[in-house]
Order: C-alpha cells, then structure tokens, then sequence
C-alpha cells in the first residue's frame, strides 16, 4: 500500500519562503514519477512541479526561478523548496505519485500553504 505523508506548510508573508516535505512508502519508487500539485479555492488542481527517477524536473510557469523540487532516493522524499511567495500561491499542496509502468496515481492528503500579511 503506498503511502504519502505531506509535511511543512504554513501561514507566511508575501516574500517568504517555506519547504514541503513528501515522505512516500510502500513501493519501490524507481519506476515512480513524484511530483507536487496544487488546488486553490474555486481553481482546478494543477501540476507545480514533478521531477523522475533520473531527476528531470518540469514546473508550471508560474512557479520557474521561484520553486525548486528535489528527490533523497534512498529516504524516498520529495521536497518543494519556495521561495518569493506570493498570495497567488496560497493553496492546498498535494503529494503526487505516478507509478508510470502501471498508469496509478496516489494522492496525499494536502497540506495547506497560506501567503498573507
């Protein structure tokens, strides 16, 4: 049973930065794309950010030169470092894994992120 633990979110002013942390278990995540998504109220949750197994990156426009996203292979974790956040990004953050040899999508459970004064 794979598992996503979504950790690191938070209140923080506009400019501030914060790190999310996605702790996956319960497979072997070779053959997993990982990857952060986001869904603001009354907005469609959307792809920030995913990065492979051999470390290809992509990120929504929005979000390039401000998040980066990074992967500890042997702790399988996925981490989404922003920095210069603006209220635009508040939203819940969702932990996404796609086992891409299989076509499966597992979820966190999100984790809130809000950019205010």
């Amino acid at each position: 049973q794979v598992q996503l633990v979504e950790s690191g979110g938070g209140l923080v002013q506009p400019g501030g930065s914060l790190r999310l942390s996605c702790a996956a278990s319960g497979d072997n995540f070779s053959h997993y794309n990982l990857g952060w998504y986001r869904q603001a109220p009354g907005k469609q949750r959307e792809l920030v950010a995913r990065i492979t197994p051999r470390s290809t990156m992509d990120y929504v426009d929005s979000v390039k030169g401000r998040f980066t996203i990074s992967r500890d292979y042997i702790k399988n974790t996925v981490y989404l470092d922003m920095n210069n956040l603006k209220p635009e990004d508040t939203a819940v953050y969702y932990c996404n894994a796609l086992n891409f040899v299989r076509d499966i999508n597992y979820w966190g459970e999100g984790t809130l992120v809000t950019v205010s004064s």
